[in-house]
């Protein structure tokens, strides 16, 4: 195995990584709106991310600064044939981030309640759009002979990008709500189990038409164990939130959403971005990477680096562990 190979496999991890971390506490931002049923109820669901939200993005900033680094031509072409959905990702993780610390600095309603719909909603469409961005490069996209992205913003919303965006909300809607039933005490914690039965049958026939979809088109072997592997795991999470055992069932629901991530990576290899217009186009691990001197450096680094990353953030969900309900929140806002 090349080292253009090794990178793949590690920006891979990075970005599953990310989308397991980061999808349940998109699923909390949308379920202020779903699950609460007053400011309380909204403050306890914010709560339980408020110590890890950020450190979540932390696996999308490395994702992105592995992929302009391991493989500066993938990075290009990506960044700028779909500039608008990634600037739409990014100004919803910049209010979002300030809406999180903005929220309970001034006690009025409205400034209050502007705020949580702006957690809502910039919790809601990155979701969608992280779908069909990975939807459009699992697809194939319109790269010409300069590696160049040929095509146009309605050339992404194509009915596989949508149906992977609607697919992946729904997932990661479903991943906050055993989230917040594994989280939470009293009657928040009972409604959060409710919910995650009925997000997690709309996600399953989401997740598996997309799936199967993309298996048919463009699957091997492997993407299909990862399709098996992640169906098995969504119906496992479901029983396990049917019979209460949340931390059960938030495992087989992170399983699930890192099987799908898997599986689109691996219908992908040896390509990182085909070609719509021409297979000789495509975009390879081996024509799009940086030289093997960059490739030597940045994996030496990431030994020492990514092990000090990964404890300090368990430590921090460690710290964090416990359950919270409204008794426990302060009197002050």
């Amino acid at each position: 195995m090349h080292l253009h190979d090794v990178w793949f496999v590690l920006i891979a991890f990075l970005w599953t990584g990310y989308f397991f971390l980061e999808g349940f506490d998109f699923g909390i931002g949308v379920l202020t709106k779903l699950l609460a049923r007053d400011r309380s109820e909204r403050r306890v669901l914010i709560n339980t991310i408020g110590p890890v939200w950020d450190g979540n993005e932390v696996w999308l900033i490395s994702a992105a600064g592995a992929t302009f680094a391991a493989f500066p031509e993938w990075y290009a072409t990506l960044f700028s044939g779909f500039y608008l959905p990634l600037l739409l990702i990014l100004l919803c993780l910049i209010v979002r981030g300030v809406a999180f610390e903005y929220r309970h600095k001034r006690s009025e309603e409205r400034w209050q309640r502007n705020w949580e719909n702006a957690i809502f909603w910039t919790s809601l469409l990155p979701p969608v759009l992280w779908g069909v961005v990975f939807g459009n490069i699992v697809r194939g996209v319109k790269i010409d002979a300069a590696k160049n992205y040929a095509g146009s913003l309605l050339d992404l919303l194509n009915p596989y990008a949508i149906l992977g965006g609607l697919a992946m909300l729904a997932l990661f809607t479903f991943h906050g709500a055993v989230f917040a039933s594994l989280k939470t005490v009293g009657p928040i914690r009972d409604r959060a189990r409710v919910t995650a039965s009925f997000l997690g049958m709309i996600a399953a026939g989401l997740a598996l038409v997309f799936m199967v979809w993309t298996q048919i088109d463009r699957g091997d072997g492997k993407s299909l164990v990862a399709l098996v592997v992640s169906a098995v795991a969504l119906l496992a999470a479901l029983v396990a939130n049917m019979f209460g055992r949340e931390g059960w069932s938030f495992a087989f629901s992170g399983v699930t959403v890192a099987a799908l991530v898997a599986m689109l990576f691996l219908t992908l290899f040896p390509n990182v971005m085909p070609s719509s217009l021409n297979e000789s186009w495509n975009l390879t691990v081996s024509n799009a990477s940086s030289s093997p001197y960059t490739l030597k450096i940045m994996t030496w680094l990431t030994v020492f680096a990514a092990p000090l990353v990964v404890l300090y953030q368990a430590w921090t969900y460690w710290v964090f562990r416990k359950r919270i309900g409204t008794q426990h929140l302060a009197d002050a806002h």
